[in-house]
């Protein structure tokens, strides 16, 4: 059985144009991303109670569909492990890391247009103190696009959690009732069917533009069985699952297991290329497949 764990480098590119962007997106070597196609991707863990905007306690397909389609978070963990700013640009926190203040980035828009502040983090953030934000004392948005959080105890650590998929950043007029699915994500809900189905198409003029988000549009369809999954990967029905045991794919080649053979979590059709650094904090790149995949 023949599997590959990297895209093939079928390309160099010695511009520093070229360099540049994919130094941005991740990949040492190889062809340039491409724009177009449909990710379609079957995933474990979805339910009929399913919201939006509720990543953090529901199963796979949500916080991929949420994390790593609809919404973004103030940090994201690249490939490589290391923290790095989404909407946030820069942090820094006072000599006890109780009080942490970060600078958000200019110019993102919401899905329908709204400008995203400072008071959009305030109000996400205080929709989480009874959860996995239990130990936020306040939060204050201390000029239009810089919030101060301060925590009841200090946590050197506190910029990773807020990379965390159920850190997502909805409207100050959604943070309560966030079903409306509207986010700075990528991609922009179509139509969603909770337990089942979520399509989303590409957003125009994103601040990502250039570095992230090649396909047109993404699909998920919820296929609990692992067996189910891996037939309808065989089957060329989906690009991408999750999976933990390689053996209902049969013996194929032209599928990537991920992060690696002898410890997987994603099976992937090589129709996708893919960075030659894939993230495995999460399954699916760090849940951000949709972000950093293209069509081969």
């Amino acid at each position: 059985m023949t599997r590959r764990t990297h895209i093939d480098r079928r390309a160099l590119f010695a511009t520093g144009a070229a360099a540049a962007l994919l130094a941005a997106t991740g990949v040492s070597a190889g062809p340039a991303p491409t724009h177009g196609g449909r990710l379609r991707m079957a995933l474990s863990g979805a339910t009929r109670e399913d919201r939006l905007g509720q990543a953090g306690t529901q199963g796979l397909f949500m916080q991929v569909a949420t994390a790593g389609v609809l919404f973004d978070t103030l940090t994201e963990i690249a490939a490589d492990g290391t923290l790095r700013g989404e909407l946030a640009v820069s942090w820094r926190s006072n000599t006890d890391a109780t009080r942490w203040e970060f600078d958000l980035r200019d110019a993102v828009t919401f899905h329908d247009g709204r400008p995203f502040t400072a008071c959009d983090v305030r109000a996400s953030f205080a929709a989480l103190r009874d959860g996995v934000l239990a130990d936020v004392a306040s939060v204050e948005a201390i000029a239009p696009l810089r919030v101060a959080v301060t925590l009841r105890a200090g946590d050197p650590q506190f910029p990773m959690r807020v990379s965390h998929p159920q850190t997502i950043i909805l409207p100050e007029a959604d943070a309560v009732n966030p079903e409306a699915g509207i986010g700075t994500g990528l991609y922009q809900v179509h139509k969603f069917q909770p337990g089942r189905h979520l399509l989303a198409h590409r957003v125009s003029g994103h601040y990502k533009d250039g570095r992230a988000g090649w396909f047109d549009s993404v699909e998920l369809v919820s296929l609990p069985a692992d067996e189910v999954r891996a037939e309808a990967l065989r089957d060329h029905y989906v690009d991408a699952v999750d999976l933990e045991h390689p053996a209902d794919l049969g013996d194929l080649e032209n599928i990537t297991l991920l992060p690696r053979e002898d410890f997987m979590t994603t099976a992937v059709d090589q129709c996708l290329a893919l960075p030659a650094t894939v993230g495995s904090r999460w399954p699916l790149d760090n849940l951000r497949a949709a972000e950093r995949w293209w069509m081969a």
